[in-house]
């Protein structure tokens, strides 16, 4: 009997996944077949939410994308009772064929290969993909030692943004002689554009459970946090039900598929501070503490959670682990490059056709990701920028759109790999604006605890909004500089070091935008509202009225086939006149 399937990670149930779920399940009931419909997490597609599948009884898989409630019908009468697939809505199927093939494609699926292919709240649907052979492998035929060996011949680094050898972070908390040791995973996502976290916790949970009991068996910890942000209730509720069945099933608890070994594992809901990404301020969190960094050394290896030796990865990171171990170290490092091993995810947003979660070899190109995978931008104009590694990150241009996408080459453009997130920008953005809105974040979610940190980005974002609102004055861009040098050098953690980086690149690559708005007060982008006004052009307005009508402040009148006029003192420069225009006919000066 054929099978439905829903995709119901965040994206799904913000597209309407919920309601396409109930329509085909009340047209199974009412056909009384036997059909069942379950649901699945994020296979990656979000640009095409909601997402069914129709699964056959020979296993053939046909995937749609973008199903609404009629489409749900048609689907359901034609391919299901009939046998006849919708081919207009096919986003991939079983034979590779599809609207969207491209996009998975050209993606080599890791870290993914269970996302979007099992039911996230069946454990026996991820036990039949194989989840869980490495902790038993672990456990069954391997010392700690091993594991570790393991993991440091796979080439792996920590994927949340540093880069740092995962098995040499292992072995340093290995060696300690303590006899109560921790391990914790940071799912503290809190990169704007970032929800690689979420999808992973979402679509295939016990990813990160397994990995984190072999990374406790490997470093002799006894037991587990998952500081999981509070913002992720789908993510937490997920992870919940795969922790007690994982305790059902003997792979968590006293005695672990009898062995000896022993593992906890505690959620741990932050309250959504940015600065608990940095692991130092994530263990004073889970202490009870304000979310504060810690001045190092000594590092958590030697006294992290509680005063004990500690050790922090990411969701990606350990959600890698499982498999490593599965298939072997030399599996893993057949991917990548020659001095960064694997593949890694990215949230591919902001102005790209085909946004959502790709996952892909370290070192393959920008340009293969935004236009092989993404599709290029989704306003059809120039690629200008990208930004990478979010708010810690920065702005690499469309000159070196052919970067390689690994540590030390995104290093040299002054961005970095960070956690994942990949924020494309056209023509229309204005990157002093960027640099400013990124700033603002960063600012605003300073701990306060160094002075570099709280008051340094406080005077950057000072002068940046000065710039952006044509105040500025010549030699703003050199202070800004300076502020950004000192701020790196001593700032207390991590995040404030990186936080003048989106400036800096800004500056670097874009020192022409920042002079047009100093020198000439113009914003070359048209994005920043104090330095433009939109007109409508008499020569290509028809009179359609569509904007007068969509005009929030009723700035723009005019008769019926006749060109329109935008009265300045009532418009508020939303542009919302201009996304409406279809006749180019709306200017901005």
């Amino acid at each position: 009997m054929k099978q439905i399937i829903i995709g119901l990670g965040s994206c799904g149930i913000a597209s309407g996944g919920l309601k396409v779920k109930q329509t085909l399940q009340d047209l199974a009931d009412k056909a009384g077949m036997g059909i069942t419909v379950t649901e699945t997490g994020c296979m990656g597609m979000c640009y095409t939410e909601p997402m069914v599948e129709i699964k056959d009884e020979t296993g053939k898989r046909t995937i749609y994308g973008g199903v609404d409630e009629s489409v749900a019908h048609e689907i359901f009468n034609s391919h299901v009772l009939k046998d006849i697939p919708v081919t207009s809505a096919i986003a991939i199927d079983s034979d590779g064929a599809g609207n969207e093939k491209d996009f998975l494609s050209n993606q080599v699926r890791l870290v993914m290969e269970r996302c979007g292919n099992i039911d996230p709240e069946s454990i026996d649907d991820a036990l039949s993909m194989d989840a869980y052979d490495g902790l038993k492998k672990v456990l069954g035929s391997m010392s700690p030692t091993e594991v570790i060996d393991e993991i440091l011949a796979s080439g792996i680094k920590g994927r949340g943004g540093a880069g740092f050898p995962t098995g040499l972070k292992w072995r340093f908390a290995a060696n300690n002689s303590d006899t109560q040791k921790y391990i914790i995973c940071n799912a503290d996502e809190g990169d704007p554009g970032a929800f690689m976290d979420r999808s992973i916790l979402e679509s295939d949970p016990h990813s990160v459970i397994e990995g984190m009991i072999i990374g406790g068996f490997a470093i002799g910890a006894t037991k587990g946090y998952i500081y999981a942000r509070a913002e992720y209730p789908i993510a937490i509720r997920r992870l919940k039900i795969a922790i007690n069945a994982a305790l059902e099933r003997g792979f968590l608890g006293k005695n672990i598929l009898d062995s000896g070994f022993d593992f906890e594992l505690i959620i741990k809901e932050g309250a959504g501070a940015f600065v608990c990404g940095e692991e130092t301020a994530l263990i004073e969190s889970i202490e009870g503490n304000r979310g504060m960094p810690r001045i190092r050394p000594p590092f958590p290896a030697a006294r992290g959670l509680f005063g004990k030796p500690s050790n922090i990865n990411n969701v990606e990171t350990l959600a890698n682990i499982g498999r490593i171990i599965r298939k072997g170290a030399t599996d893993f490092a057949a991917y990548g490059t020659d001095e960064s091993n694997g593949t890694k995810v990215f949230a591919l947003a902001g102005k790209v056709k085909k946004g959502g979660l790709v996952e892909i070899p370290i070192g393959m190109s920008i340009r293969e990701v935004v236009y092989d995978i993404g599709g290029g931008t989704s306003s059809g104009k120039a690629f200008k920028a990208v930004q990478m590694g979010g708010p810690s990150g920065g702005c690499i241009p469309a000159a070196l759109i052919d970067t390689t996408i690994d540590y030390k080459p995104l290093a040299e453009t002054g961005a970095i790999m960070g956690s994942g997130g990949m924020v494309v920008m056209d023509e229309d953005n204005c990157m002093v604006e960027i640099a400013r809105y990124f700033l603002q974040f960063t600012q605003s979610e300073s701990c306060g605890k160094c002075v570099f940190c709280k008051i340094g980005t406080k005077r950057m974002l000072e002068i940046l909004e000065r710039i952006t609102q044509g105040q500025g004055v010549e030699g703003d861009v050199e202070k800004l500089e300076s502020l950004s040098h000192q701020i790196k050098t001593n700032a207390l953690c991590g995040l404030g070091q990186t936080a003048p980086n989106p400036v800096l690149t800004t500056i670097r690559y874009y020192r022409d935008e920042y002079d047009a708005h100093i020198r000439d007060k113009k914003c070359p982008a048209g994005g920043c509202k104090a330095l433009i006004h939109f007109n409508i052009s008499p020569e290509k307005c028809i009179g359609c009225t569509l904007c007068a009508k969509k005009c929030p402040t009723s700035a723009i009148s005019g008769e019926v086939k006749k060109a329109h006029i935008i009265n300045q003192d009532k418009c508020t420069k939303c542009g919302i006149c201009r996304s409406v225009c279809k006749f180019d006919a709306v200017v901005v000066q």
